[in-house]
């Protein structure tokens, strides 16, 4: 929803958590989808390395 023409604080609030609750739930994640901390971690590259 865009509330960028909206300057008051308190009405843009309630117009964002009123869009919020009508909006559709979410599909949950897949089931071999990792999320943050569960992640595989890219190792960082020495500086000087050549890639191939």
């Amino acid at each position: 929803m865009n509330t960028k023409s909206i300057t008051d604080t308190k009405e843009r609030k309630e117009k964002k958590r009123a869009a919020r609750k009508a909006a559709p739930p979410k599909a949950k994640r897949a089931a071999g989808v990792d999320r943050g901390s569960q992640k595989r971690k890219v190792k960082k590259m020495v500086k000087g390395q050549r890639k191939r």
